[in-house]
């Protein structure tokens, strides 16, 4: 059986640079790909480090998730990558002031590069239910 698959597209998100969608629907389960710190409107990463790119990068994922008609807080998985694992705490200190328990499940990862010269790249699973 095969499920259908629906692309996700939002207008407050930055456009995809390649073959891929900003997220993809499969029955309750919302799959969300990985967001930089690029502000929507220049296309270009925000300046002020780990910290307005994580901002950035939350806001980025929110719109991608109105767009299909959830929020944060349906978010049940998130991948985190760092280029540098020392920015962590600067990068979990304004990630945990977008979401509230129960928590999201998460994993960070180091990265050797990001996209665009970026310092965090978060992708997420979000369901409907």
């Amino acid at each position: 059986m095969t499920r259908e698959r629906t692309a996700i597209t939002a207008e407050g998100a930055p456009r995809v640079l390649g073959p891929y969608a900003q997220a993809v629907a499969v029955g309750d389960l919302v799959f969300c790909a990985g967001q930089v710190g690029l502000d929507p409107a220049s296309g270009r990463l925000v300046p002020g480090g780990v910290e307005a790119e994580t901002a950035r990068v939350l806001e980025n994922l929110a719109a991608v998730l109105a767009a299909a008609a959830l929020g944060l807080g349906d978010i049940v998985k998130t991948t985190v990558y760092l280029v540098d694992l020392g920015e962590f705490a600067a990068m979990n200190a304004v990630y945990g002031r977008y979401f509230s328990p129960p928590y999201p499940a998460r994993a960070t990862v180091g990265v050797a590069a990001l996209p665009a010269g970026a310092r965090v790249e978060i992708e997420a699973v979000a369901t409907r239910r």
